[in-house]
């Protein structure tokens, strides 16, 4: 994760914004009181992470997920017609 004083990401904001993107990375930009630090993201990669939250807090979806990539590391996957 990359860190960033709060002055220094607003004045190089579009170039910060690029990067984060670009690399798909996130970044922490800091201000002088901790409780006011903030978290930054692209979208696509804040949009998969609460995916991945939302696939992790159920459990049988979980559960569905793991036997579907067991499947396919064994070699196993099965093909199904579109709808």
């Amino acid at each position: 994760m990359l860190t960033l004083p709060y002055t220094s990401f607003r004045n190089n904001m579009k170039e910060n914004m690029r990067r984060l993107h670009d690399d798909a990375d996130v970044m922490l930009v800091t201000n002088r009181d901790p409780a006011d630090n903030i978290v930054v993201m692209s979208q696509d990669d804040y949009e998969s992470l609460m995916e991945t939250l939302r696939v992790q807090s159920n459990p049988d979806l979980h559960r569905r997920v793991l036997a579907g990539m067991r499947q396919s590391a064994e070699g196993a996957e099965e093909e199904y017609d579109e709808l």
